[in-house]
């Protein structure tokens, strides 16, 4: 091929690329983070990003906080999407997606794509027997946290139901708000269903340390006007019931699709990020992929997530534009989530699930600890409490596969990053 045929190619590579579609659904951190990464990795065709909410894109993390708390009005991204030439739909909802013919279809008609990018994010699990009862609420969305602060400016007595990671900080937001709250767990202990028992225990005195009961062992019988009956007959009084028991994927939408979902209801992704589906990627809550950092597929419902997986889906929709398409990017990152609950600043990476050694550096009993999980002598994940300098040494451990000293790495006194053999 002489150059003229070449720049030929090139040039209708280009136009091609131009009038390439692409339909982002979830307008949340995740969808947001894939339309500004595709302008930023040079994708020159249209980018839809669709949105069920009316409000202007925003951050969930601060509803509860600083929303929550009045604080803040909002935590809408500061982001110029006309600048960057991306149409925004906010207020519609996507009720199917008909992959055959490259369209998803919204209340207001059909909308078609060249590339389809599924952000929808994850959706609270609600309490049977409490949806549309009065004094019940979730919070996952800006409506939500409109709806909960004044309840907590007028300190009404709060019930939370869950003590995951949710239930704890909205905890602490009614506390801090001078409410008295009661949080209440099937399990017997907060933190069930994601950390270890020796692990979570001693959370367990954060909530009356701060003025919170926790109510373990027990399940919510009934939501009553004014009141949580409890079975065994236990009545507490309630302003307010908050909802925190976990979320699934947002992926009902998707049903009929040909698009394979998981028995979590999260969208199958590949490594590169792509949905079964040609032509369909999935990112953020409501997609798993398959690590091979941690030889297993992981969901990760956290705002990290939300926030890397975008550069990966955007560099593989534009690398695929260019006249010499780019190599595909596999996504495996190390997981990261932190939370603010209780004056404790609490931070993780990693995953833990095959770990077969659990170190403790420092004592629960104390402020400030961390708690690391080895696998074969190798770092694969670490909890901090207030020891941000833990986390961030561990994080590059991690990455890096190092293997440490127990004893050292056992020793708070000893820089993590120390231990390393």
């Amino acid at each position: 091929m002489d150059e003229r045929q070449h720049q030929t190619r090139a040039d209708e590579g280009q136009r091609t690329a131009a009038r390439r579609r692409v339909v982002i659904v979830g307008a949340g951190m995740a969808g947001v983070q894939t339309a500004v990464a595709l302008r930023e990795q040079g994708f020159t065709g249209t980018v839809t990003l669709i949105g069920a909410e009316p409000h202007q894109p925003y951050d969930r993390p601060p509803l509860s906080k600083a929303i929550l708390l009045g604080k803040a009005e909002d935590s809408a991204f500061d982001i110029d999407f006309e600048a960057l030439g991306v149409e925004l739909r906010l207020g519609l909802e996507v009720t199917r997606v008909r992959t055959g013919a490259h369209e998803v279809d919204t209340v207001s008609g059909p909308v078609p794509y060249d590339v389809l990018v599924l952000a929808t994010g994850a959706e609270p699990v609600t309490l049977p027997g409490t949806v549309g009862v009065p004094g019940v609420h979730l919070l996952r969305t800006l409506d939500d946290a409109a709806r909960l602060r004044p309840l907590l400016t007028e300190q009404h007595d709060i019930v939370v139901v869950g003590a995951g990671w949710i239930g704890a900080e909205f905890a602490t937001a009614a506390r801090e708000a001078g409410c008295r709250v009661t949080v209440v767990e099937a399990a017997g202990r907060p933190l069930a269903g994601t950390m270890p028992a020796e692990v979570a225990a001693p959370m367990a005195a954060w909530y009356e340390q701060h003025g919170a009961e926790l109510v373990t062992g027990a399940r919510v019988e009934a939501v009553e006007p004014g009141a949580v009956v409890l079975a065994g007959g236990r009545r507490i009084p309630a302003g307010a019931v908050v909802v925190g028991i976990g979320a699934r994927p947002a992926t009902s939408l998707l049903a009929g699709s040909g698009i394979e979902l998981g028995p979590d209801g999260a969208v199958v992704a590949d490594r590169y990020l792509r949905a079964s589906a040609p032509d369909v990627y999935a990112v953020g809550d409501c997609a798993s992929y398959p690590s091979g950092r941690y030889g297993e597929r992981l969901l990760v419902h956290h705002w990290d997530n939300a926030l890397q997986g975008p550069r990966t889906v955007a560099a593989n929709i534009a690398g695929d534009q260019e006249p010499e398409p780019r190599a595909l990017e596999a996504y495996d990152p190390v997981p990261y989530f932190w939370s603010e609950q209780f004056g404790r600043f609490v931070q993780y990476a990693g995953h833990h699930g095959a770990a077969d050694t659990l170190l403790w550096r420092g004592s629960p009993a104390e402020d400030t600890w961390s708690v690391l999980w080895l696998r074969e002598g190798v770092l694969v994940a670490l909890l901090t409490v207030g020891r941000p300098r833990d986390l961030a040494q561990g994080r590059k451990l991690i990455v890096s596969g190092t293997e440490l000293d127990p004893a050292r790495a056992a020793d708070p006194s000893v820089p993590l990053k120390a231990a390393a053999r």
